[in-house]
Order: structure tokens, then C-alpha cells, then sequence
């Protein structure tokens, strides 16, 4: 038997594995899940595909991203086909070599349990027995970024040569982020990044993407940068391994891509956009004639009777699938062929060299102490700087030090060509002489570099922070992570154009039984406090999206002055977030004098709020205010003295919720009981629904400050112009605060309490 027609027997047998699937589930993407079964096998057999199917957690294995992951009955087939292939040498030899764990793999009986809650999810998911897949895919495109961050953070570690292979379809090309991915992999000369394209011209509605995009996938990736491979004769594996060879013999720093000319459908009789998410209904007269060619050419007989629903479709389904693989057990040389072909890519990975990556302990209190940082990195009383500035600081303080005790960053780090903007620039600069940077990446003059230098691709970049976190450089990748943690940064109003990965990654964390790292998300420029760009620029509403996570997967941080976003930034990185979000504002403020003005220690921000006035008489309280963000604090702050005199208030800064919430009961019963919540208001520099957490019930939100109190957007203009326009000005805010003490009696007998 010639190579080429085992390979054919493996992709019979696949064939009808992703059929009987759909047809018993009566959902999933039969179309591209078909037109892609010649690419991952041409994949396997060519042995450029070098991992350890036993240890798919290993880190010398190549990666795969199935970002086209609506296609995942490709994989769960292709899976299954290798388990019972191992399972049958396994039985037979008793070998333990053969053995795989079967909590590693899919395995044939998984299948009766496709698109079924803990069974096999409806589209790709990096956890449990697919740690094969290693980013959770499905939404157009978004496994790109994710793959150019895997290969960016192996690259940086000195592993470049375990390569990251992507399988995606042509359609998902047309969406903006890939063009972002395409410019970015350029840039970082990611030439151990792989992407193999399913050219088959359609997607999901009628118009074929030739009518609607000029060129071919030579056109698309060529001018990139990237070398790229075409294969017109989509199912002759002569061809296919043949490109896959050619196309790992490097140039340095290119990014490479093969594309196959393949038919949606192939096989299926239904074909092109028809076949993409419809599969024949459950044993028609169709789905049966699918079958015929496979039970001609291996003489079986599949169970089943045209046009009826089996009265137990489970029972059905599994006999199918048996005698499915019976032809694989007929075919020893197949199954011989299989398993030598992954032993040997094991052989080959084990040869890879494991490049040693220091542990960072989270322990390390010069790291994640506040209270022994140098005092070089905080500002003096008086001074004027911005809360972003002090990012700028902690970020080159954190890099330097690590570069200096572990010889490598904890961050890498990007932003939508805003680094200065934002001050994320500090991650890569010099802390001070004896303290030094790593500097800008640049794929030829700077290797050692943490900062990427990539466009305006805020999406782009959050799915190569999502991609970079996920590689785990441990030895025992289930107990620990040791690997790159990242921070990206643009406008808090355009923060929502990265919450498509953040989204994907906190699901893949929330279930990954590998560690991952975490994510360091930066709202520059929040709040009305970026007056002069006018609203456009105004981070008030979009902030809100970052909230949009269950709790516990994020942590918004909140710091109104410089020296609290040191603080915040450690407490947070400390605890088990897998994302942080820090909202900044831009204009410089005078640094508070905090004796002076009787206030806490901005250490005390680390609690997530901290009183600062408590109630002079616990007998007569005036209610609670809640202030948080930067100009709507240091307004507050002015009219002080004067609230002080006129009212017994309880008065909080708010600095995250989330961090709060970690408290012992004693201390959030001792800052905000329950009664002192209802019977609060908020002051907040964005919307009142990016500050909801705070906001105790409609009563309250009804005299609460914020940017949008009128209901309307802001204008533009100066800070105080604008702050004067939001009602945020001392005046305004005082107003707001007498209106909250006059109306004491009404609030309270709408909220019911004596």
C-alpha cells in the first residue's frame, strides 16, 4: 500500500466520523470540517508536524490553532482516529509506549457526545482531552492574533524552532483583524509561524468571496511580508506534503502561509455555502448516499433506515461508529503507519532543546511589596504628575528588577501606537543607571526587546496578549506558569475594540487545567478628564464593556492619584485575576498631601476603599458618599474643609470593587456595612453603568454624580470646562452633596430604612 492511500484510508474513516456526528447531533459545520480533513493529514504525514500527542502540554511541541473552530468535528475525528489506532497497538502489545491516558485525548466513545454539556464543545476549546487545540476559536479570525502571539512569546524565549501551525479558512481572511495579524507577524519576523489556508471561496452567505475580494491568498499574504505556497490540487497529498516540506525550510524573519484550493462540502453532496452549518437532516436519503462510496470500497454495512429517527440514537450512533473503525482495524499497515508516524514526531521534539526560563515568585516582595519599593518610585507631595505617569514608573521598575534578579521581563508589552501616549513605554526603559530596560523589540537589532512594535490594532494586540500568556514554559505546566505575562494599552474609549480575545481568554482560562499568566489590560486617557480631544476620545461609557466578565475572571483598578497605581497594580498581581484592568486619566494633578488633609496613606488603596471621613455622630448619619476616579476626587477634595463643617457624611474612596470584595467581612463591615451602602451616592468621572458596582439601588443612582447625569455626551474643551459641563466641578459637586443631605428624610423612607 502506497503512502498516499493510507493516508486516504485515515481520511475515509475521518469522513464519516464528522458525518455520523452532525447527523445523530443534527448540529455543526459539515462543509469546512470536510474540505479540511486533506490539510491536517498532509499536515501530519508529511513529519513537519513535531509534537507529542501523549504530551500535548509539552512545551517543545509545535502548537496548533484551529482558528477556523466551527470546523472542531475535523479535529474530534482526527483525534479519535489516532487514539484508536494507539488503543488497538496498545491491546495488542501491551506496550506502554501505545498507552495513551485517556483523559488526553478524544477517544471513539467522546464522539456520542458531540455539542453535549461535558461532552465535546460546538467549537475549538483549549482544555482537557483537547490540549491539542491550544487557543479556544470559533468567532471569525480570532484565533490569527493568538497564533502571532504563541509564536512571539517562543521567539522570545530562544524556541523558535517549535513552530505554531494554523489552519483557517478563506473567509475569515476578509475580517480586519487578520490583515492586523498579517502586519504584526511581519513585524516580529515570526518565521516559525505557519498558516495553512482552506481556499474553497465561500463562507456562510451565497456570494462566493471571489466576487467580493480581488486576488488570491498569494495576493493577501505576499505583500505583508510572508512567503506563501499555493497547492491547487487541494486533495493529492503528493502536493500538499510536498508544500509543507517546502515550506518549512525557512528565511529568516518571514512569516509563512501554504494555501489548498479544497471544495466545501468535499464529499458531502451538498457543497459550497450550502454546506457550511447545515447538515443533511437526521438519515435522509442524502445523508445515506454520503455513505455509500465508504461501505462499497471497505465492504460494510452501516446500521440505520432511510428517513427514520432512530428510537435510541445513541445506540445507533455507536454501532456506526464501530463500524467505522472496523476498517481501521482491518488495516494494520494503517494503523502501523499512524502510530510510527507520531512516535517519530515525539522522537523528534524530545531532540529540541527545553530553553530554560526563570521563575518569577510572586513572593519576590521587591516586586510585590508596595511598602519596600525605592521611594524613587513614588511622587513627593506637591509634585503634579498623572496617574499614567506612575505606570511609566512601575513598569520599568518591575522589568528592570527582573531583568537584573531573573534575566528576563516579567512584561512584554504593546500598544496601538500610543506606548508614549499611554506610558506603557516604561516597561521597556531604564528604571535608573544601575536598574536598565530591555527596550523596543526589533526582530533583527533587539531580540531581548519586551516592547512590540505594532500599529493602531488594539484587537490585534489583545489577541497577541491572549496568545503570549497561554504559553506555559514550566516543567509542570499543571501546577505552575512560567512564562510572559503582557500589558496592552489604548484609549478607555476604544477599549471594547480588544474584548473579543479578552472574552475567549477568560473562557479558556476559566476551564484550562493548565496554568496560564495574566493580562495586564490599560485604559489610557478614561474619563472626561481628555477633554481636549473632545468626546470622541472620552473613555466614560466604553469602560463598562470591562466589566463585562463573571466575577472574579477581572479586576478593574481605579486609581485617582500617581501613588496609588503602584499599589494597586502589586495587590492585584498578587491575587488570582487572570486580567487586570487599570483606568487611567491624563492630565497631571498636584500630589496630595495626605497629612495635611487628614487623609489615609495611599497604601491604604490596596483594599480596594478606604474612609476617609467616618460619621462624627453614628447616630445622626447624613448618608455615605463614594467617590472615585481622578478629577472627580480631586474636586472633591477642594470642597473638603466645607463638608467637613456642614455635614456628617461617611466619605470612601473607591479604588476596584473586585479588590474590595477580597476583604474580610470585619473591614468591608467597618467601611461600607450594608445600611451605609443603600443610603449612599456616588461620584464618579464616567457613566453611572461603568460604576454600577457601586451604585447600591435606583435611589442612589438618582443622586449620584457622573459624566452622564444630563443623559447626554459631552462636548470638548478644556478639563475644567468640560468638568463644569459634567457637573463635576467643587461647586457642582458640593450642590450635588447638599441636595443628597436636604433630601435625607425622602431617600430614606423610599429606601425603607428608619
Amino acid at each position: 500500500m502506497k503512502e498516499t492511500e493510507r493516508i486516504v484510508v485515515v481520511q475515509d474513516i475521518m469522513d464519516q466520523l464528522i458525518d455520523f456526528m452532525l447527523n445523530y447531533r443534527q448540529s455543526g459545520h459539515p462543509g469546512g470540517s470536510r474540505a479540511k480533513v486533506p490539510i491536517i493529514l498532509g499536515l501530519t504525514f508529511s513529519g513537519e508536524f513535531i509534537f507529542d500527542i501523549k504530551n500535548p502540554e509539552d512545551i517543545r511541541g509545535d502548537r496548533f490553532v484551529l482558528s477556523a473552530g466551527h470546523t472542531v468535528p475535523l479535529v474530534y475525528a482526527y483525534l479519535s482516529v489516532i487514539a484508536e489506532a494507539f488503543r488497538i497497538k496498545y491491546r495488542k502489545t501491551k506496550n506502554e509506549i501505545y498507552h495513551i491516558p485517556e483523559e488526553k485525548i478524544v477517544l471513539p466513545e467522546d464522539l456520542l457526545n458531540f455539542r453535549r454539556i461535558n461532552g465535546l464543545p460546538g467549537h475549538a476549546e483549549f482544555t482537557g482531552k483537547t490540549l491539542f487545540l491550544k487557543f479556544n476559536t470559533g468567532p471569525s479570525g480570532h484565533g490569527l492574533p493568538a497564533s502571532v502571539g504563541m509564536a512571539f512569546a517562543l521567539k522570545r524565549a530562544g524556541m523558535e524552532n517549535v513552530r505554531v501551525w494554523v489552519i483557517e479558512g478563506d473567509k475569515a481572511l476578509t475580517t480586519g483583524v487578520t490583515h492586523e495579524s498579517l502586519n504584526a507577524a511581519y513585524s516580529l519576523g515570526l518565521d516559525n509561524l505557519f498558516f495553512l489556508i482552506d481556499w474553497n471561496d465561500f463562507g456562510i452567505d451565497p456570494p462566493p468571496l471571489s466576487e467580493t475580494v480581488y486576488g488570491t491568498p498569494k495576493e493577501w499574504f505576499e505583500p505583508h511580508g510572508w512567503r506563501v505556497i499555493g497547492v491547487d490540487e487541494g486533495e493529492n497529498y503528493e502536493r500538499i506534503i510536498k508544500a509543507i516540506e517546502d515550506i518549512t525550510k525557512i528565511e529568516k524573519n518571514k512569516p509563512n502561509c501554504v494555501y489548498f484550493r479544497e471544495r466545501k462540502g468535499r464529499g458531502y453532496l451538498l457543497y459550497d455555502y450550502k454546506s457550511h452549518g447545515s447538515p443533511h437532516k437526521i438519515n435522509s436519503e442524502i445523508f445515506w448516499q454520503t455513505k455509500r462510496h465508504f461501505e462499497e470500497k471497505y465492504g460494510v454495512k452501516f446500521v440505520g433506515e432511510v428517513g427514520k429517527v432512530p428510537e435510541d440514537i445513541r445506540k445507533e450512533f455507536w454501532e456506526n461508529i464501530k463500524i467505522t473503525f472496523s476498517v481501521l482495524k482491518k488495516h494494520e499497515e494503517v494503523v502501523d503507519y499512524i502510530v510510527d508516524t507520531l512516535l517519530k514526531a515525539k522522537e523528534k521534539m524530545e531532540k529540541r532543546e527545553r530553553k530554560k526560563v526563570s521563575s518569577i515568585p510572586i513572593d519576590d516582595e521587591e516586586l510585590f511589596n508596595p511598602e519596600k519599593y525605592p521611594k524613587t518610585l513614588f511622587f513627593s507631595p506637591g509634585s503634579k504628575a498623572a496617574n499614567r505617569n506612575a505606570l511609566k514608573v512601575w513598569g520599568s521598575y518591575i522589568n528592570a528588577v527582573c531583568k537584573k534578579k531573573y534575566g528576563r521581563p516579567l512584561f512584554l508589552a504593546a500598544s496601538a501606537d500610543l506606548s508614549d501616549s499611554t506610558n506603557i513605554s516604561g516597561f521597556a526603559y531604564d528604571f535608573n543607571d544601575e536598574l536598565k530596560g530591555f527596550g523596543w523589540y526589533h526582530r533583527e537589532k533587539n531580540r531581548e526587546g519586551v516592547l512590540l512594535p505594532l500599529g493602531i490594532t488594539e484587537m490585534c494586540n489583545a489577541g497577541i496578549s491572549a496568545g503570549v500568556v497561554s504559553v506555559n514554559f514550566a516543567l509542570d505546566p499543571y501546577k505552575e506558569f512560567n512564562g510572559f505575562n503582557m500589558a496592552t494599552s489604548t484609549y478607555g474609549a476604544f477599549i471594547y475594540l480588544k474584548y473579543g480575545p479578552y472574552r475567549l481568554f477568560s473562557q479558556m482560562e476559566q476551564d484550562a487545567i493548565l496554568k496560564m499568566g495574566k493580562i495586564l489590560w490599560i485604559a489610557g486617557h478614561s474619563g472626561p478628564e481628555t477633554a481636549d480631544d473632545s468626546r470622541t476620545h472620552f473613555g466614560i461609557f466604553s469602560p463598562a464593556i470591562s466589566h463585562l466578565f463573571p466575577e472574579g475572571k477581572i479586576c478593574n483598578l481605579h486609581p485617582w492619584e500617581a501613588n496609588e497605581v503602584p499599589v494597586l497594580l502589586a495587590e492585584a498581581f498578587k491575587k488570582d485575576f487572570p486580567i487586570i484592568c487599570l483606568h487611567l486619566t491624563r492630565p497631571p494633578i498636584e500630589i496630595p498631601d495626605r497629612k495635611k488633609l487628614n487623609i489615609p496613606s495611599h497604601f491604604e488603596a490596596r483594599r480596594g476603599a478606604y474612609v476617609i471621613r467616618d460619621f462624627k455622630d453614628p447616630n445622626d448619619k447624613d448618608g455615605t458618599v463614594i467617590v472615585r476616579g481622578t478629577m472627580s476626587t480631586y474636586n472633591f477634595l477642594k470642597i473638603l474643609p466645607e463638608v467637613d463643617k456642614r455635614f456628617n457624611l461617611k466619605i470612601i474612596i473607591a479604588t476596584s470593587k473586585e479588590l474590595f470584595e477580597l476583604q474580610d467581612d470585619d473591614y468591608k463591615n467597618k467601611v461600607l456595612p450594608e445600611n451605609d451602602f443603600h443610603d449612599s451616592m456616588v461620584i464618579t468621572n464616567e457613566s453611572k453603568i461603568a460604576t454600577s458596582s457601586w451604585i447600591a439601588n435606583s435611589v442612589s443612582k438618582e443622586y449620584s454624580l457622573s459624566s452622564d447625569s444630563d443623559n447626554r455626551w459631552r462636548t470638548g474643551g478644556t478639563v475644567d470646562e468640560i468638568l463644569k459641563e459634567a457637573q463635576l466641578d467643587p461647586e457642582s459637586i458640593l450642590k450635588g452633596i447638599e441636595k443628597f443631605v436636604k433630601d435625607k428624610k425622602k431617600r430614606r423612607e423610599r429606601l425603607r430604612i428608619g
